[in-house]
C-alpha cells in the first residue's frame, strides 16, 4: 500500500481545491517541479498529478510542465489525470515517462473508449471516480452524471485496468477524513486495486483504512494525500511507515 502525494496544477502552479471548487483554490507553490523533487525526497514511492486546468478545458493545459515534474522524479512512477480524453494524449503521456494515466470524464462518458484503451494499454489505465453522494460526477466535478458509481464499476471486472482512483467529492481539500466505507465497497464491487481519495488528513485515517481493508489487502493500492502534507497534519514518510507495517 502506498501514500501517494498529490500535485494539482493550476495556471503552474502547484494549489489544492476544496470540494473541486476552481474558485476556492490555495496555492502551495509557485514551484511544481521542485515540489515533486521535494515528495520523492520525503520517500513517495508514486506521484499523483492533476492538470486541473485540463480538466475543465478537456485537453492537456500543463503538458510540458508535467514532463518536466516526470523527468525530476526518476524511477518514482507518477500517474496524471486531468483532460486525457483522446488516444494520442495517452501516447503522448507514455512517451514523456507516465507509468499511469487516469480516465474520469471521457471513460464515464464513453465506457467503449475506456474498454478500448485498457485493452490496449494493459495495467496503464486507471479510471477515475469522482463521487459526491455516491453519484459520479464528470467534468472536473461540475457535472452530476445521475450515474451510481457502485453501477458503474459492475461492469469492469473484466478490464485489464491498473485500478480505479476513487475520491469522495464531499470530503475532498476539507480535511475531514476518508469516506471508507464507500471505497471498500466499491473496491469489493469492482474486484480492483481502488486508490482512495478525498479526507486524508492524518495517520489515524491511514490506520483506519489499513483495518478496513485487512481482509482484501489486493484491493487497495494506496491513498492520495495533499492538503494534509502541504499542511503539516500527515507527514509523508510516517504515513508510508504505517502502510508498510
Amino acid at each position: 500500500m502506498l501514500l501517494i502525494p498529490a500535485i494539482d496544477l493550476k495556471d503552474g502552479q502547484c494549489v489544492r481545491l476544496r470540494q473541486g471548487r476552481m474558485d476556492d483554490s490555495t496555492v502551495f507553490s509557485n514551484d511544481p517541479v521542485a515540489m515533486a523533487a521535494h515528495w520523492q525526497d520525503q520517500g513517495a514511492r508514486r506521484l499523483h498529478i492533476v492538470d486541473l486546468d485540463g480538466a475543465f478545458a478537456g485537453v492537456p493545459r500543463n503538458g510540458n510542465l508535467i514532463r518536466e515534474m516526470v523527468a525530476v522524479m526518476g524511477d518514482v512512477p507518477v500517474q496524471v489525470g486531468g483532460g486525457i480524453r483522446s488516444e494520442a494524449i495517452i501516447e503522448a503521456y507514455l512517451d514523456a515517462g507516465v507509468q499511469g494515466l487516469i480516465l474520469g470524464t471521457k471513460a464515464v462518458n464513453e465506457p467503449d473508449f475506456l474498454q478500448a484503451m485498457a485493452l490496449a494499454y494493459p495495467s496503464k489505465i486507471l479510471l477515475g471516480l469522482d463521487a459526491r453522494s455516491g453519484v459520479v460526477a464528470t467534468e472536473g466535478w461540475d457535472k452530476e452524471t445521475g450515474i451510481q458509481a457502485l453501477d458503474f464499476v459492475r461492469d469492469l471486472i473484466e478490464l485489464p485496468l491498473a485500478g480505479i482512483v476513487y475520491t469522495d467529492i464531499d470530503r475532498d481539500g476539507m480535511m475531514q477524513g476518508l469516506n471508507i466505507a464507500s471505497t471498500l465497497a466499491l473496491a469489493r464491487a469492482a474486484q480492483l486495486p481502488v486508490i482512495a481519495s478525498g479526507g486524508v488528513t492524518e495517520l489515524a485515517d491511514l490506520q483506519a483504512l489499513k483495518e478496513a481493508f485487512a481482509e482484501d489487502t489486493e484491493l487497495l493500492m494506496g491513498a492520495i494525500t495533499g492538503r494534509a502534507i502541504y499542511e503539516g497534519t500527515l507527514d509523508v514518510a510516517a504515513g508510508q511507515a504505517l502502510l508498510d507495517a
